[in-house]
């Protein structure tokens, strides 16, 4: 089925959603960009595609004019603090939106967007890999479930050579990003906890370093749920050149190991020796999620309620690190 789509920021990462997008249905009818050049690149991979190449029209406000009634979609792939201002803009214009991570800067701006949502009554889903995961989605399952016992707690870490590799973009302008590594690659780690335990925090304390930077490159937290679990989250974005996590999740009657993208699933359960894997197919791409929510094959699993618990935990952070670590109560 063809998708009317329209693409809101046209650099690297949109590109390299682009094969899956075109394989799964999506007519790209328009991008928004601001920069000729990134535009130009996404033209040349779109035509390596086969498909046929799209007008530009960075003016937001009045593409959605001139498009009017041509659309069913937008993927919206820009800087963090645009995301707000421009899915409000689509969903009002009648588009299911699918919104890369992180969903908004701030627990306000994720308050506001689930009210429009739910007035303009149209689709909305954050493209965190771990949310759409299968194997993330199990994993939830079996934790919320209780089929594994009480969870107690929950450990994750995540590390990259962030710095050097953001270093003079807008990922290090906090007025565009909101955050460092943490709220970057570290937002899939905040979102998969939270999507695992599917309860906000009551507590949180935190610090963060910015290590010579204007955003945070280093932080640790540790917090307690609404339940009572515990939670602890380390993240490195200045060490060697590298990009991997791990996610441990401890009950009284198993043990779950997954990592932040959900790309793999070991589940070991009482009175057994080893980690076994549980088989789910891969999950392709965010994209292809999208398009199976879109069609009612299943349920959203990482709606805007999603991105505000992982905003008011954001936000927690914050407020705490800027307190040298001082307890913070969500």
């Amino acid at each position: 089925m063809t998708v009317r789509t329209l693409l809101i920021g046209a650099g690297g990462m949109a590109r390299s959603h682009l094969p899956l997008m075109i394989q799964h249905g999506a007519q790209i009818v328009a991008v928004c960009e601001p920069s000729q050049e990134q535009y130009e690149l996404t033209c040349e991979r779109l035509d390596s595609l086969e498909h046929p190449l799209p007008p530009n029209q960075p003016d937001l406000a009045q593409l959605l004019v001139d498009f009017a009634g041509q659309l069913d979609v937008a993927f919206i792939i820009t800087p963090h603090s645009l995301h707000h201002a421009q899915t409000k803009a689509c969903l009002e214009a009648g588009l299911d939106v699918l919104l890369e991570k992180p969903m908004v800067m701030n627990a306000t701006e994720a308050q506001d967007l689930i009210r429009i949502s739910e007035a303009t009554n149209r689709l909305l889903v954050v493209a965190f890999q771990g949310g759409l995961s299968p194997q993330v989605r199990e994993a939830a399952r079996l934790i919320q479930s209780g089929e594994l016992g009480e969870l107690l707690n929950v450990s994750g870490t995540v590390w990259q050579n962030w710095k050097g590799l953001s270093a003079n973009t807008w990922r290090v302008q906090p007025h565009m990003s909101g955050g460092g590594f943490l709220f970057d690659t570290g937002a899939h780690m905040l979102n998969t906890v939270c999507t695992l335990v599917g309860q906000d925090f009551a507590q949180v304390a935190a610090w963060l370093d910015n290590r010579g930077m204007e955003v945070d490159i280093i932080g640790a937290m540790v917090g307690k749920l609404d339940g009572g679990a515990l939670v602890t989250i380390n993240a490195s974005g200045d060490t060697i050149r590298s990009c991997e996590s791990e996610i441990t999740v401890f009950l009284t009657e198993g043990i779950i190991r997954t990592g932040q993208w959900g790309e793999r699933l070991l589940v070991r359960k009482e009175g057994e020796s080893e980690f076994s894997p549980v088989d789910l197919p891969p999950m392709r791409g965010a994209w292809e999620q999208f398009m199976q929510v879109r069609a009612g094959e299943i349920e959203n699993p990482c709606p805007p309620s999603v991105g505000l618990r992982m905003a008011k935990l954001w936000d927690a952070i914050r407020a705490s690190a800027e307190q040298d670590g001082a307890r913070v109560r969500c």
